[in-house]
């Protein structure tokens, strides 16, 4: 069978193409978080989003979620082994990101409002 990707960023980027999704790996990398562990962490996204995004990553076999079935409820998050080997592909990302971050402030301080992609995991991470 053929497959339907043109290459395999094309394959990456269907798993990995929400907004929050690298942040959300990116977090994850360092272990089980709860979820609002994990909300204090990827900041500015919305509880819909985030849970959107969540549901999605877990659908797709990267990330597990963990209910304790207790009262408040506890709901904790964490990569499977599949997640863990996509976020090994995600550091060298992160560390190009940190090499070159200073660039990268240049041209997003050229961009208009309208042209500003979301923040990197990096930025994020400060």
């Amino acid at each position: 069978m053929a497959s339907p990707f043109t290459c395999g960023l094309d394959a990456v980027l269907s798993v990995m193409g929400g907004k929050w999704k690298p942040l959300i790996l990116y977090h994850l990398m360092r272990g089980t978080l709860r979820y609002g562990e994990l909300r204090r962490a990827v900041g500015k996204v919305s509880d819909k989003v985030l849970i959107q995004q969540l549901k999605e990553l877990q659908a797709d076999g990267i990330v597990h979620r963990r209910d304790h079935g207790e009262i408040p409820p506890k709901v904790e998050y964490s990569l499977t082994d599949f997640g863990r080997s996509l976020a090994r592909a995600l550091v060298q990302l992160c560390q190009w990101g940190e090499q070159h971050s200073d660039d990268l402030a240049a041209i997003a301080a050229r961009r208009t409002p309208a042209e500003e992609p979301e923040p990197s995991a990096t930025a994020r991470a400060r």
